[in-house]
């Protein structure tokens, strides 16, 4: 029997680590291939080369993301092979399971839940070896009637077989990000959550994961996620597994978590930020909501006092980036509720902030009472809100024009210096930044068209003009400081079309070359000369000092040098800055 599990990944570096748990766990009786697409992909192209596979039983992973490029799929490809046995399995056709076989006659069948006891004991039974009316957990066809079988038991998952150690996917290991769970379940009750539906946490044997991370690291793998929903839920466990990998990671390997910041312990924060390397850890919070009347209505519990101790801590420790997330939408939160849940989390300057919106997920808490808050949301998934009793559409678009310039102009890092000058000494708060800024970009249609890094400074700079003319001489002082110094090479047009003067230039190169500890030590060891300095160098005069500003936060206006070394390796630019009349006392000096 030729059996084919395959999925369509949002992007391509994913891996899908359900298919690889089907596999593992219906080996050795069977031989399950493994193929993976992304959503991006053709739906006909996908047919085709599944079609030339010649798969008897072909099996879906579904998700919110995928399930209709999934059908799509599955409707061609039966159209194409009527005898071929199409069975879907995932998270998103677990729940209204009957409306997904009435909607979709191509799926033959429905592993509902956790999958790999049912695949396999399905592929006996198509093999001819056992009856699909005696298999907990699938749905299926008797003839014109529907049938659903009651949910089995949980799999034990120390018994689990490891989905890794398959030798087709070692070349993929150093370019995909490798998912890895150590539990299932999840100890809190979201409403907006599927995870809260499964109660208790249960955990796979502590020392396969830790071989299995150990197997993996040796061929290359370099991003690791855990899929755990609330990896610190145990501190003896999480101490012992964030113990293990600091000492014996490989250098270059990145480990990404799930987090709840508001039960972390100060200790093992002060252990991490003492014992873990740069950049070997990455914590994604969730914060969603800090209104605690919204989270009481979706059972989460939060403490936002002891979450930012927790984020705090970690920033101040300079070792692990964190990513923080909000949602958009939920229950009572109305616009005025988020722009000050947008600006709590803001103030504490995580490296990203993630701006979601609530998604009506089939099976959860507030899918199932949407009508008594006034939910209006999508028909199809991703089920995303649309409004809702204190929402309106109106206020979802103008959050939307948030998110977008959020993901440009601070997740991306191209311009801390200036957003955090605009958003402190110029707007009104943060998340008034970014509306005002959001709206005026949707205004002019340049969120439907490409743009170039220096197009991202010309339009902020088209805004600042208009919105706040009095603030433009020191935020266009920061966006020149901004660009030269994310600049791997030395620009040949930078993003402004005024340069300085070239008399003042080469004024103050001439200072330079008689002086160059006039811009401090670290520049005069460079031991630059003429040739070096004119080549490897840019050097423009702003209205600001922005040494200061960036050392001390102070404003002070006096015509500064900024001058940027780019070093011929291509390692990037070091910027140096002094006030004009240091460079000039040291000329005439």
């Amino acid at each position: 029997m030729n059996i084919v599990c395959t999925t369509l990944n949002a992007k391509y570096i994913h891996m899908n680590l359900a298919i690889r748990y089907l596999k593992a766990y219906a080996m050795p009786e069977f031989d399950v291939k493994l193929v993976e697409y992304t959503i991006k992909d053709p739906a006909l192209n996908i047919v085709a080369d599944l079609y030339q596979r010649r798969p008897d039983v072909i099996g879906f992973s579904c998700y919110i993301w995928n399930i209709e490029e999934t059908i799509k799929v599955a409707k061609m490809l039966k159209k194409a092979a009527p005898n071929m046995v199409i069975v879907a399995g995932g998270p998103e056709v677990s729940y209204d399971v009957r409306e997904w076989m009435e909607r979709v006659p191509e799926f033959d069948f429905i592993v509902v839940g956790e999958g790999e006891e049912t695949f396999k004991q399905l592929l006996f039974a198509l093999d001819g070896h056992g009856d699909v009316r005696d298999i907990a957990g699938l749905a299926f066809r008797d003839g014109g009637r529907i049938v659903i079988n009651p949910q089995r038991n949980k799999v034990r998952l120390a018994d689990m077989p490891s989905p890794f150690r398959f030798p087709e996917d070692i070349p993929h290991l150093p370019n995909r990000v490798v998912y890895v769970e150590t539990s299932r379940g999840c100890p809190f009750s979201c409403q907006f959550c599927l995870s809260s539906i499964e109660v208790g946490v249960r955990y796979f044997d502590r020392e396969k994961i830790k071989d299995d991370l150990r197997y993996l690291m040796r061929h290359g793998a370099r991003t690791i996620k855990f899929v755990d929903r609330t990896f610190n839920i145990s501190r003896s466990y999480a101490m012992d597994m964030f113990r293990f990998l600091i000492d014996e990671h490989v250098p270059g390997t990145v480990f990404q978590f799930e987090i709840t910041a508001d039960i972390m312990r100060p200790e093992v924060i002060e252990f991490l930020n003492r014992e873990a390397p740069p950049g070997l850890f990455r914590f994604e919070i969730g914060v969603q909501s800090t209104n605690d009347e919204v989270n009481r209505l979706i059972m989460r519990k939060q403490n936002f006092a002891k979450l930012s101790r927790t984020v705090t801590m970690i920033k101040e420790g300079g070792k692990i980036a964190q990513h923080l997330d909000l949602i958009a939408g939920l229950p009572e939160e109305d616009y005025n509720s988020f722009r000050k849940t947008f600006n709590d989390v803001f103030a504490l300057r995580p490296e990203e902030l993630q701006l979601g919106f609530l998604k009506l997920l089939r099976g959860t808490g507030l899918r199932l009472r949407a009508e008594e808050y006034g939910y209006v949301y999508m028909d199809h998934a991703p089920y995303e809100v649309l409004a809702n009793n204190v929402l309106s559409f109106d206020d979802v678009i103008r959050i939307k024009q948030v998110e977008d310039v959020l993901e440009k102009y601070w997740n991306a890092h191209r311009m801390d210096e200036t957003i955090e000058y605009l958003v402190t000494d110029v707007f009104p708060s943060p998340f008034d930044f970014f509306q005002q800024f959001g709206t005026y970009w949707d205004e002019r249609g340049w969120a439907r068209i490409g743009h170039q890094l220096e197009d991202l400074f010309r339009r902020l700079h088209e805004f600042l003009r208009t919105a706040v003319p009095d603030a433009l001489p020191v935020a266009e002082s920061l966006m020149k400081y901004d660009y030269l110094r994310n600049q791997k090479y030395k620009p040949r047009k930078p993003w402004w079309n005024e340069k300085t003067d070239k008399t003042a230039r080469t004024a103050v190169y001439r200072a330079l070359l008689e002086r160059p500890e006039a811009l401090g030590a670290d520049f005069a060891a460079l031991g630059l000369g003429e040739k070096e300095l004119f080549k490897h160098t840019v050097v423009e005069i702003v209205p600001v000092d922005v040494g200061r500003y960036i050392a001390a936060k102070q404003l002070s206006f006096a015509p500064t040098v900024i001058v940027a070394y780019f070093d011929p390796s291509g390692t990037g630019a070091t910027l140096f800055s002094a006030p004009l009349s240091a460079l000039s006392a040291s000329a005439s000096a």
